[in-house]
C-alpha cells in the first residue's frame, strides 16, 4: 500500500510550526524557555495540532531536528568525499565530527533542548543513535579496530561535541567556534593515529 502523502494544509501547518519552533529556540536564553503554547501562537496554530503532530515537546524537538540534520545527512549517506562513503576512514571521521561540531555551533540552542530537555538522555536521541553507528562502522574499517572498540571510542569521540561540552566552551571558556573546532580537531588526530 502506497504511502499517504500529507495534506496540503498538514504540511503548511508542519513546516510554519517547524519554523516557528526553530525561530523560537535560536532566540530563547534558555532552551527551557520555549513552551508548545509559544509555538503554537508563534506558527498561527491551535495546540491541539501542535500537539496532534507532534504528540509533546520531544516530539517537536526531535522532528526540528531530523529536518535541519537532513541535508548533513544525506552528505554522509551518498556524498562526495570528505563525508561521504568514498572517503578513506580516518579522514571520515574527523571529517564527520567536525560537520556534527559545525552543526551544535550553528544550532546550539536548539542542539541543547534536545540534549537536556528533549531525549531525557543525549544517548536517547535519534541522531546521536545515527551518528554513532554511522562512526563505529567508519571506525572498525581502520585496521586493527574491532568492533568493540569502535563502539567505544565513537561514544568517546561523540562526547566531544556534545551540545552542553560545547555551550560550555564558547560561554564558560570564551573559547570562539573556530578554536572549539581547532581543539576537537586536534584531539580526534590524536585519538585516531594512536
Amino acid at each position: 500500500m502506497p504511502e499517504r502523502r500529507p495534506r496540503a494544509d498538514a504540511a503548511r501547518n508542519e513546516k510554519a510550526v517547524l519554523d516557528a519552533a526553530d525561530e523560537l529556540f535560536a532566540r530563547c536564553a534558555s532552551p527551557a524557555e520555549v513552551t508548545m503554547a509559544a509555538v503554537a501562537t508563534a506558527a498561527g496554530v491551535g495546540k491541539g495540532t501542535l500537539f496532534r503532530r507532534f504528540g509533546d515537546r520531544s516530539g517537536l524537538l526531535v522532528a526540528l531536528m531530523a529536518a535541519r540534520l537532513e541535508p548533513l545527512s544525506r552528505q554522509v549517506e551518498e556524498g562526495d568525499p570528505p563525508l561521504g562513503p568514498r572517503t578513506p576512514p580516518r579522514e571520515r571521521a574527523a571529517a564527520l565530527l567536525d560537520a556534527v561540531l559545525g552543526f551544535k555551533l550553528a544550532n546550539r540552542h536548539l542542539s541543547l533542548a534536545l540534549e537536556e530537555f528533549g531525549s531525557g538522555s543525549p544517548y536517547r536521541a535519534p541522531h546521536y543513535e545515527q551518528w554513532h553507528r554511522t562512526l563505529s562502522d567508519i571506525l572498525e574499517r581502520i585496521p586493527g579496530w574491532s568492533a568493540a572498540e569502535s563502539a567505544f571510542a565513537a561514544d568517546a569521540l561523540l562526547a566531544t561535541v556534545r551540545a552542553d561540552l560545547v555551550e560550555h566552551l564558547v560561554t564558560e571558556r570564551g573559547l570562539t567556534p573556530e578554536q572549539v573546532r581547532e581543539r576537537v580537531a586536534g584531539f580526534v588526530a590524536r585519538v585516531l593515529d594512536g
